[in-house]
């Protein structure tokens, strides 16, 4: 089946709100920040409907306009916020019922990041595109698509200036041998796990939720993160993410030890106390 069959009078995709799915055309009109979508951009293809909430979703994709549902499955900027298996189970069912196309973007939460290579593996369901990047060359830029066979691949219908970039590929392949040497994978898994249960057992301070899988977790203050995350900054040598206004939004290397993550739990505790 050809990927255009999909889009055969179907002019809409279905996207979470607090949905982040990159800066470029389209992918900037399926994240929900109006801010950073510039008119030429804003062209109503997608509609925001809330996490985990089925009927929405059935509601929209009913309406036999919708081409392709997009789902970050631990949204990242959204503040950690995590799909359930049970969502994304029907949501896959819908797409099946509707020829509808199902996209993860594991661009943050996959390669390793939730504690297995790719977060939907979590909630048992195949997308039929994924996207990559970030982690896959460790930094230096590359990204990546992976699409279902049930697509047929058309010659020419991809290409791009640095596609296939030699020096990006060896850093990919580089990237994915140590990962399997060093047992990264698994390592965020555990360490992540540990660091999770280490926060919620201190008891913080203005700490209301500890949230996340493997080595992606959000710390969901009662207060604004503004000043604790200057303060582990400029006293505590701790640099965090962070998301809306509340939310300290945790990625550390997949290497992190359990001694590492003891020691980020006393520098918060320094700087929320």
């Amino acid at each position: 089946m050809k990927l255009s069959s999909f889009y055969n009078g179907r002019t809409r995709i279905l996207s979470l709100e607090k949905a982040f799915h990159g800066r470029t055309s389209l992918a900037v009109e399926a994240t929900n920040n109006p801010k950073i979508i510039a008119p030429i951009n804003a062209n109503g293809h997608v509609t925001y409907l809330p996490l985990n909430d089925i009927n929405a979703w059935e509601r929209e994709i009913q309406k036999g306009d919708v081409c392709a549902c997009i789902v970050e499955c631990i949204q990242g900027v959204g503040g950690i916020r995590m799909v359930s298996a049970d969502f994304l189970q029907a949501l896959r069912k819908l797409c099946d019922e509707h020829n509808t196309v199902l996209i993860c973007d594991e661009i943050q939460c996959g390669y390793g990041r939730s504690g297995k290579f790719f977060a939907h593996q979590h909630l048992g369901v195949r997308p039929d595109i994924i996207t990559v990047a970030k982690g896959i060359c460790n930094g230096f830029p590359m990204g990546g698509v992976l699409i279902s066979s049930k697509f047929t691949a058309v010659y020419g219908q991809l290409g791009t200036t640095f596609g296939g970039n030699h020096l990006a590929c060896a850093g990919a392949i580089a990237v994915l041998d140590i990962m399997e040497q060093e047992h990264l994978v698994e390592n965020a898994a555990a360490v992540g796990a540990y660091l999770m249960e280490a926060l919620r057992s201190a008891r913080l301070p203005h700490v209301v939720e500890v949230r996340g899988e493997g080595l992606m977790i959000g710390i969901e203050l009662d207060i604004p993160y503004k000043e604790p995350r200057q303060r582990l900054v400029k006293e505590q040598h701790c640099f965090t993410g962070c998301s809306g206004t509340n939310v300290l939004r945790l990625l550390p290397p997949l290497c992190l030890t359990k001694a590492e993550a003891d020691s980020f739990v006393d520098k918060l505790k320094a700087a929320l106390t």
